[in-house]
C-alpha cells in the first residue's frame, strides 16, 4: 500500500486520535478500500461504530484496535481542517503514532493519516490528502454517499470555509416507482413524547413473567443488587453459561456506566451501558462466561437497583409499546415492519438510537449469533424499519423516550 518506508507500527490496543481540536471522522474499509455502508462512517453526529470498536467522543476518536471486526481492513482518519496535527496516544498516554498536515490554500479537507493491517498487527500510515471539495468530496472517495442538507428559506449562504461534519448526511433514499407500488398510507399523527420517569424508585422485589415461547438463554432465580455510587457486581452460581438480561436503574442525575470484568479482572469491551440520562431506566444483555461466574463493574453517581433476570423476562416486541433509555426486547412474530418514533434526550431532542438484531432460531444456550443491525441514527426521528421473522433479540440503544408501533406482515 505504499508504506514501506512512512509507516510505523502501533499496539493492538484502545488509542485515542486526536487533531487538536479539528473535528475528525474515521471510515472503516474493506478489502477494496471502501465503507460496506452508512454505518462505517463515524463521526460526531454517529458516534458509535456498531461494533462499538470505534467511538468519537469529545472531539477526539477512540480506536479499539483489538476490537475492529475482521473484515475492516484500513481505518481512515479525515478533518474538516487546512492542515493540521494528529496524535495517537496508547492507554497510558505514550504517543505511538503522530503526523502533521502541512496547510494547502483552498484545502477544506484531509485525510490525516490511516491504520492497517500487516502481519496480524496494526501499522499507522501518513496521508496528507486535502479536498477542496471538503468533507462531502473527501468521504464519497470511500464509497460514502451523501448530500448537503439544504439551507433553510430566506437563510443566507453559509460563508466559504472548511465543511463541518455535522453538515454532511446520508442520501434520501428513492422513492419507489408508481408501477407496481402501493397507495402510500396517509402520514399518522406524531405520538405524544413519552415522558421520562418521575414515580417511585423501583423496588427490589418487582415482579416478572417469562415471555411464553422464549427458549434461548438459561432460566433461574433472579439476581438483584443495590447500593449507592460505585461497585462491583458478581453473581453466584445460581446463573449458567449463557446471555441474560441486565436491568439497572439510578436515581437523579448522574453518569452510569456498566462493564463485564474479564479473568485478570479489568474491564472488558465494549461497554453494557454508558448514559447519562437522568432518572435512568435500562436493560441489555451480558454474556456469562463458561467455568466462571460474571462479574461487572458498576459505574454510577446515586442510588441504584441492578436486576439480573433470564433473557425471557425482557418485554415482548408487539403493539404499541413506549420506553425511555435502552433496552432489551423479544421478538417472535413472523417479520414485521416497526415503526420508530424517538423524541431524543430530554435536554436538546438529540441523541443516538441503534437496533441490534440477534436471531436466535433453533438456538437454546450459548453465545449469541452474529449481529445484524436494523438502525444506527441521530434523533429526534421517526422512521419504520424491517424486523426480520423471529425469535429475535433486540438490543436497543436510545438516548431519550421511544415509541415502537409494530405492524405484523400478512
Amino acid at each position: 500500500m505504499g508504506h514501506k518506508t512512512k509507516s510505523s507500527w502501533v499496539p493492538s490496543v484502545t488509542l485515542r486520535v486526536d487533531a487538536g481540536g479539528v473535528e475528525q471522522a474515521a471510515l472503516l474499509l474493506g478489502a477494496d478500500g471502501r465503507v460496506r455502508g452508512d454505518a462505517d462512517m463515524v463521526f460526531e453526529g454517529q458516534p458509535v461504530h456498531p461494533s462499538g470498536s470505534v467511538r468519537h467522543e469529545s472531539a477526539a476518536l477512540v480506536l479499539a484496535l483489538n476490537e475492529v471486526e475482521a473484515a475492516v481492513e484500513r481505518i481512515v482518519i479525515a478533518g474538516s481542517a487546512d492542515g493540521g496535527a494528529l496524535t495517537a496516544l496508547a492507554p497510558d498516554g505514550t504517543a505511538v503514532a503522530s503526523y502533521t498536515v502541512p496547510g494547502t490554500a483552498g484545502v477544506t479537507a484531509v485525510t490525516f493519516g490511516e491504520f492497517f493491517r500487516e502481519s496480524g498487527g496494526w501499522k499507522f500510515g501518513p496521508l496528507g490528502k486535502g479536498y477542496a471539495s471538503g468533507l462531502a468530496g473527501l468521504v464519497t472517495e470511500f464509497g460514502v454517499e451523501v448530500a448537503e442538507e439544504s439551507p433553510e428559506p430566506g437563510t443566507e449562504p453559509a460563508v466559504a470555509g472548511p465543511v463541518p461534519l455535522t453538515g454532511v448526511v446520508k442520501v434520501p433514499a428513492q422513492a419507489p416507482s408508481a408501477e407496481g407500488s402501493r397507495p402510500a398510507e396517509p402520514a399518522a399523527p406524531a405520538p405524544a413524547p413519552a415522558p421520562a420517569p418521575t414515580g417511585p424508585f423501583p423496588p427490589a422485589d418487582r415482579p416478572y413473567e417469562l415471555v411464553e415461547g422464549w427458549e434461548f438463554g438459561p432460566v433461574f432465580e433472579p439476581f438483584v443488587a443495590e447500593g449507592f455510587g460505585n461497585d462491583v457486581i458478581a453473581l453466584d452460581d445460581r446463573v449458567g453459561d449463557g446471555p441474560v438480561l441486565v436491568e439497572v436503574a439510578q436515581e437523579d442525575r448522574g453518569y452510569l456506566g456498566l462493564f463485564t470484568l474479564d479473568r485478570r479482572n479489568k474491564d472488558e469491551s465494549p461497554f453494557l451501558l454508558n448514559d447519562l440520562l437522568p432518572d435512568f431506566r435500562g436493560s441489555t444483555f451480558a454474556q456469562v462466561p463458561k467455568g466462571r461466574p460474571l462479574r461487572m463493574r458498576l459505574a454510577a453517581e446515586n442510588r441504584w437497583i441492578l436486576r439480573v433476570k433470564p433473557l425471557a423476562a425482557a418485554r415482548r416486541l408487539e403493539g404499541t409499546m413506549h420506553g425511555y433509555g435502552p433496552e432489551l426486547l423479544l421478538y417472535l412474530g413472523a417479520g414485521a415492519d416497526l415503526r420508530v418514533d424517538f423524541q431524543g434526550s430530554p435536554e436538546d431532542g438529540r441523541g443516538y438510537a441503534g437496533i441490534q438484531g440477534y436471531g436466535v432460531g433453533g438456538r437454546t444456550g450459548g453465545r449469541l449469533p452474529d449481529m445484524d443491525l436494523l438502525l444506527n441514527e441521530i434523533g429526534p426521528l421517526r422512521q419504520t424499519i424491517p424486523v426480520p421473522r423471529g425469535p429475535q433479540l433486540l438490543h436497543l440503544r436510545a438516548e431519550g423516550a421511544w415509541t415502537f408501533t409494530v405492524r405484523e406482515l400478512d
